[in-house]
C-alpha cells in the first residue's frame, strides 16, 4: 500500500515524473516479492502453510494450474487480496523464475500506472473530493475490497473431484 501511496502523491506533485515513480515503484516491488520468493524456496513448505492457513490446497491447486495467472492477477488487485501467500507459494512449488518475474513486473506495473495516470489527470481535484464526500469515497473503497473479496472467493472455491 505504501508504493501506492508514493505512486500517487509523487505523480501529483510532479506529473511528469510520473512514469519515473511507477518505474521504481515496481521495481521495488520486484525486488521485496523476489526476496520472499528465494526465501519461500529456500524455506519450504511450513512458511507458505504458516502464510496460507486453511487456503494451502485450494491455493497450491491454483498455483500448479495457472501459474502466470496465480502472480499477475493478485499485483493488480488491492488489499485484502492476500498477495504474500502467492509469492510465498511461486516460491515454495518452485514456479520458473521468469514467468514469476514476468507476471508480477506486467501486474504491478499495470496497476502502478493506472494509479498514476489517475493521480496525474485528477490529481488536486480528486483530493478536494475526498475531503468534500468522505461517504461516497468510503463506499466506493468498500466496494472495491468486496469486488477483491469475491474475486479471491471464486478464484479459489473447491472444485468437485473428477470421476
Amino acid at each position: 500500500v505504501i508504493n501506492d501511496y508514493l505512486v500517487i502523491i509523487y505523480s501529483v506533485r510532479a506529473p511528469a515524473r510520473m512514469p519515473y515513480y511507477v518505474l521504481m515503484a515496481t521495481l521495488g516491488s520486484l525486488a521485496g516479492s523476489f526476496f520472499l520468493y528465494f526465501l519461500a524456496k529456500k524455506g519450504g513448505e511450513v512458511m507458505f502453510r504458516k502464510a496460507a492457513g486453511r487456503r494451502t490446497e485450494r491455493i497450491r491447486d491454483w498455483v500448479n494450474r495457472n501459474d502466470f495467472l496465480s502472480i499477475a492477477i493478485p499485483s493488480i488487485l488491492p488489499p485484502p487480496m492476500p498477495f504474500k501467500a502467492f509469492v510465498i507459494a511461486a516460491g515454495v512449488f518452485q514456479m520458473n523464475r521468469r514467468t514469476f518475474v514476468l507476471a508480477l513486473v506486467l501486474g504491478r506495473g499495470f496497476r502502478y500506472t493506472a494509479e498514476g495516470i489517475l493521480a496525474v489527470r485528477y490529481g488536486d481535484q480528486a483530493f478536494d473530493w475526498l475531503k468534500h464526500h468522505p461517504a461516497e469515497f468510503t463506499l466506493i473503497l468498500l466496494g472495491l475490497v468486496g469486488a477483491s473479496w469475491l474475486v479471491t472467493r471464486f478464484a479459489f472455491r473447491p472444485r468437485p473431484p473428477r470421476s
